[in-house]
C-alpha cells in the first residue's frame, strides 16, 4: 500500500510549494510549481533555505477559482478515537492558499467573484463532519473490507475508496492523498456485566447528488438519491467484531420541492421523464451492494405527501423485483397524540425480516461467522427526523443480538435494562441525527427528545418548533448559497478563469426590493395610525384599514411571487436532473 503520513511541513517560496512529510526517514518531497501548476517529486535538499515553513495536518487538494489555482490544507485536527486499532481524525480548520502571489490582475468584479467563490469553499470546509484516517479505509463497511482481494489491499486509500463517500475527490484529481469524508462518527467505550467493549456509529454521506434540503430531492439519471447516507453500527469485544448496516435516501424517482416562502412547499412529481429507468438503476445498485432490500417509507399517507407514497408503491410493483419489499408506515398518523409506543408496531412487523438479514460477525481469529444479507432502506421526506428514530430502534435490536452472541449480554438480558449504556446509546443516535440534519437542513434534527429519552416531551415539541423556524429561514434565504458552495466544491460547477461573466452577478427583478419596502412602510403606517389616533374614530379606522389593506395585499403578492424572493442557486451544474 502507498505510504501515508500523519503531518507535513508546508514550505513556501514565491515560485513553489514544497510538501514534506514530518515522519523521519522520508526523503521524498512534493513540489508544486505556483506558475505552471506542475507537480513533481523532489528531495529535501532541493528545498531553498529561504522557504517559509508551517506544519499542516493534511491535504484536501486543489481547486481552480477566478484568480487561478488554490491549495487547500488542513491546519488543525482532533483525534476522535480508535476504530479497530486505527486512529480516526476530525478536520477542524483549513487554509486556502493561492498559487498566485497577487490578484491585482483581476478587475473589481472578478475580485468580488473570487471572494464569493472562496467563501463558498470555506462554507463547505466548515461544515461539521470531515473525518479521515491515514491507515484505514473509512469508506467501506467491515463486510465489504472482509471480501477484498490482495490486489485491493495493495492499492492506495484513495484508489480503493468507495467514491460515493470521498468528498474531496474533485480536489484530489491532480494528485493522490488521503481522502476526506463528510461523515458522522461516534465512538464509545462501554461496559456491561463488567465486560468492556467498543461501540461506534459511522454515517457516510454520499457526495453523489449532494445538496441541501429543498434544492436536491429525488434521484438523478444515474440513480443516485439525494441525501443518501449509509449508517454502520460497529461493535468490538475481545478482538471479535460485528456490524449492522442501514441506508437512507430521498424517495428514488424524479420529484422536486422548491422553496417559495410557504412553510411547506408542495412536492411536484415530474411528468416529463421516465421514472422507472433511474428507479431501477438505484435499486440495482442497492441490491448489488447490500443484498435484499426492505423499503421503509415513513411519509404521510394523506395530504401533499400522499402522491409520493402512491407513486413509490406503484414503482416498486412495476419493478417486479422479488428482492425488494415495500412497507409504508405513516409515522405521524401512528404516533399522533404522543403515542410513540406505536413505533413498536413497525419494529415487530419487520422483526422476522431483520433476523433473516442478520449482521456481519467476525470471531477473534478473523474468521467470518455471519454475513448481513440485506438492508433496510428508510426514508421520510427529508430522510432525517422520522428516519433516524426508526434506524435507532432497528440498530438497538441488532446490537442486542450481537452482544448476546459475543457473550457481553446474558440470554434474556435487554439493552434497555442497562441504564448507563442505554443513556449513552440514545444520546449517540440523537447526536447522529443532529449532525446529519445540520448538513442537509441547516439545523439539528427534530424529535431527538424521543431518541434521547425514549419519550416525547413538551420541551422537545418547543425545541422542534424553534428548529422548524430556523429551517424555514435558512431554506428560503440561505440555501441557494449553500447549494452553490457544495456544487463548486464537488466540481459540479467549474470556474473558468477566461470567462469574465460568472452567474454570480444575476440582477434581481424589480419586485425583489419594491414589494418588501412597500409592505414594511404600509405596516409601519398602520401601527403609527393605531398609536396616534386621529380626531375621530372613523378617521383612525379609515387610515388603519387603508394601510392594513396595503400591507396585506403586498404581503400576498410577495407570497404569490415567492420564487422571486428566495435565495436560489446561481451556478449552472453539469447535467443535474431536478
Amino acid at each position: 500500500m502507498a505510504s501515508t503520513y500523519e503531518s507535513f511541513n508546508l514550505r513556501t517560496t514565491p515560485e513553489k510549494f514544497y510538501i514534506e512529510p514530518c515522519d523521519d526517514g522520508s526523503e521524498d518531497v512534493l513540489a508544486i510549481d505556483r506558475v505552471s501548476t506542475e507537480m513533481t517529486l523532489t528531495v529535501r535538499r532541493d528545498i531553498p533555505a529561504s522557504a517559509e515553513n508551517r506544519t499542516v495536518c493534511g491535504l484536501m487538494g486543489t481547486i481552480r477559482l477566478v484568480a487561478g489555482m488554490y491549495l487547500v490544507v488542513i491546519t488543525k485536527k482532533k483525534k476522535v478515537g480508535d476504530l479497530l486499532g486505527h486512529a480516526v481524525w476530525k478536520a477542524l480548520d483549513f487554509e486556502i492558499l493561492s498559487y498566485k502571489k497577487t490578484i491585482l490582475h483581476l478587475t473589481d468584479n472578478q475580485m468580488q467573484d473570487n471572494k464569493t467563490f472562496l467563501s463558498m469553499i470555506n462554507n463547505v470546509l466548515h461544515t461539521d463532519g470531515f473525518y479521515f484516517a491515514t491507515d484505514y479505509d473509512l469508506t467501506h463497511t467491515l463486510q465489504r473490507l472482509a471480501n477484498t482481494s490482495p490486489e485491493f489491499q495493495e492499492m492506495s486509500l484513495l484508489e480503493r475508496a468507495d467514491q460515493r463517500f470521498v468528498w474531496n475527490g474533485h480536489l484530489l484529481r491532480e494528485f493522490i492523498a488521503q481522502p476526506e469524508h463528510l461523515f458522522v462518527i461516534t465512538m464509545k467505550s462501554s461496559c456491561i456485566n463488567g465486560k468492556v467493549f467498543e461501540w461506534s456509529i459511522i454515517s457516510r454521506r454520499s457526495c453523489f447528488r449532494a445538496g441541501v434540503r429543498y434544492y436536491v430531492r429525488g434521484i438523478d439519471s444515474e440513480g443516485h438519491a439525494a441525501n443518501y447516507v449509509e449508517t454502520e453500527q460497529i461493535v468490538q469485544y475481545s478482538c471479535a467484531k460485528a456490524s449492522f448496516v442501514q441506508t437512507r435516501g430521498s424517495i428514488p424517482f424524479y420529484w422536486s420541492q422548491r422553496p417559495n416562502l410557504k412553510y411547506k412547499p408542495k412536492p411536484q412529481i415530474s411528468k416529463t421523464v421516465n421514472h422507472l429507468d433511474g428507479f431501477q438503476r438505484h435499486f440495482d445498485s442497492q441490491v448489488i451492494l447490500y443484498g435484499r432490500q426492505v423499503i421503509l417509507n415513513l411519509i404521510n399517507q394523506k395530504g401533499s405527501e400522499k402522491p409520493l407514497e402512491l407513486t413509490f408503491d406503484k414503482m416498486v410493483t412495476s419493478l417486479g423485483n422479488g428482492l425488494i419489499k415495500y412497507i409504508a408506515f405513516d409515522f405521524h398518523k401512528e404516533c399522533s397524540r404522543m403515542r410513540w409506543h406505536r413505533l413498536q408496531i413497525l419494529v415487530d412487523m419487520v422483526a422476522e425480516m431483520q433476523d433473516e438479514f442478520g449482521y456481519f460477525l467476525v470471531d477473534a481469529d478473523g474468521k467470518v461467522l455471519l454475513n448481513q444479507d440485506g438492508t433496510f432502506r428508510s426514508n421520510c421526506m427529508d430522510c432525517l427526523d422520522r428516519t433516524n428514530v426508526i434506524q435507532s430502534l432497528l440498530a438497538r435490536r441488532s446490537l442486542q443480538s450481537q452482544l448476546r452472541k459475543m457473550g457481553v449480554l446474558h440470554m434474556g438480558q435487554q439493552i434497555e435494562e442497562q441504564a448507563d449504556f442505554e443513556k449513552m446509546y440514545k444520546n449517540a443516535w440523537a447526536d447522529n441525527a443532529d449532525a446529519c440534519a445540520k448538513q442537509y437542513a441547516g439545523t439539528g434534527a427534530l424529535k431527538t427528545d424521543f431518541t434521547r429519552t425514549g419519550k416525547r416531551t413538551h420541551l422537545g415539541l418547543l425545541m422542534d418548533g424553534w428548529n422548524s423556524m430556523i429551517r424555514y429561514y435558512k431554506n428560503n434565504f440561505c440555501d441557494g448559497f449553500r447549494q452553490d458552495s457544495i456544487d463548486l466544491f464537488l466540481g459540479n460547477y467549474a470556474v473558468d478563469e477566461s470567462d469574465w461573466n460568472t452567474p454570480l452577478r444575476d440582477p434581481k427583478d424589480w419586485k425583489f426590493l419594491t414589494l418588501p419596502i412597500i409592505m414594511v412602510v404600509a405596516f409601519s403606517m398602520c401601527i403609527i395610525c393605531l398609536l396616534m389616533a386621529g380626531e375621530t374614530w372613523t378617521e383612525t379606522l379609515a387610515y388603519v384599514l387603508f394601510w392594513g389593506t396595503a400591507s396585506v395585499v403586498t404581503g400576498g403578492l410577495i407570497l404569490f411571487n415567492g420564487l422571486d424572493f428566495v435565495d436560489a442557486p446561481k451556478l449552472v451544474q453539469k447535467e443535474k436532473q431536478d
